[in-house]
């Protein structure tokens, strides 16, 4: 993904992470978290209601805990999961003739090293399900593991088909989080709670042959994670993705939700009702676009904060700092790496 697609932009709430950021502390010492949280570009005390946390810092994040924990799912399982494993998972998998296969052996893979539960594979009407079954009932569900194991599944499926394999539904074994719509960043397809067992089911009609992957792609995969496979590149699974792309490449700031609509081929009170259905609205979007491009600028940039503000809209930097306080509980500054 480049700097300059939307969804690359988008950033998610601090309370996605935080069952991550709570079994890291579990396997670290305070002043590795600490420096891992530094080093990383996050804060190091405690994750601020409506804090923002982008991509990159969870990709830089990932890329030092796995190494520093000596445990590539960083503590989010009873056992360590130790180097190498998913060096070795790639391996495996460029060596399938099928993507059916493919899902078999990443299933079987993790069977062997998960005590937690077992990942199950079966066909359910014309989908196939990989489910993830507990061998015991879990007293609180490991949010954040959970959706990495599924995102893990597509990301490698969608790393050997060449393109980013379409999924058909993703259902999660808690209730529904304050931060639900973070889902739509990580998976092209609608996301149910509360459901009996997580799992991600897949139309086999959309699997293609394997691409042929060398040993150099697999490094670079490898070496990139989690971006290449955690993070989704579709533009067409949710009409809030969608408006948010358009808005991207359209004069954002005096775009209005008929303009949106026409582009979408719908009509305005449409449009307007399913963005209801996904728990958003339109000027929840644009404002939500304009904190990102304001948190990629403090960050990757070398525009002076007053710029920022007039380029995201504000007549006033007092005014950009009272939004993006109410946006982060974060200074603007507090951005700068």
């Amino acid at each position: 993904m480049t700097n300059h697609d939307p969804i690359s932009l988008t950033t998610v709430s601090a309370a996605f992470i935080q069952d991550w950021l709570d079994a890291l502390r579990s396997c670290c010492p305070p002043d590795v978290m600490g420096s891992l949280l530094r080093r990383s570009g996050l804060q190091a005390g405690p994750m601020m209601p409506g804090q923002r946390i982008t991509l990159n810092e969870i990709a830089r994040l990932y890329q030092l805990a796995a190494p520093e924990t000596g445990d590539e799912m960083m503590g989010l399982w009873s056992r360590p999961i130790r180097p190498r494993a998913l060096q070795h998972l790639v391996t495996v998998q460029r060596e399938a003739g099928s993507l059916t296969s493919a899902l078999y052996r990443f299933s079987t893979y993790w069977n062997l090293l998960l005590d937690d539960f077992r990942l199950d594979l079966h066909q359910d009407g014309g989908d196939l399900e990989l489910a993830l079954t507990p061998y015991e009932p879990e007293t609180r569900p490991q949010r954040f593991g959970h959706m990495l194991l599924l995102k893990l599944a597509h990301g490698l499926l969608s790393w050997l088909g060449g393109f980013e394999l379409p999924v058909s539904e993703v259902r999660f074994a808690f209730a529904r989080p304050m931060f639900a719509a973070d889902y739509a960043v990580v998976f092209p397809c609608p996301v149910r709670f509360a459901a009996p067992r997580t799992s991600i089911r897949f139309d086999p009609r959309h699997f293609t042959r394997p691409v042929a992957r060398s040993p150099a792609e697999a490094t670079a995969f490898l070496e990139r994670a989690p971006l290449d496979w955690m993070f989704t590149g579709s533009r067409a699974h949710t009409c809030s993705l969608q408006v948010r792309a358009f808005l991207y490449g359209a004069a954002w700031q005096s775009c209005q939700l008929p303009e949106a609509a026409t582009a979408l081929k719908m009509a305005p009170r449409t449009l307007n009702r399913r963005l209801r259905q996904e728990g958003t609205s339109f000027q929840d979007i644009k404002d939500a676009l304009r904190r990102d491009m304001a948190i990629r600028a403090l960050q990757q940039g070398n525009d002076s904060i007053e710029q920022i503000a007039f380029e995201t809209g504000f007549s006033a930097p007092a005014n950009f700092h009272r939004a993006f306080r109410k946006w982060t509980n974060r200074t603007p500054g507090s951005y700068r790496i």
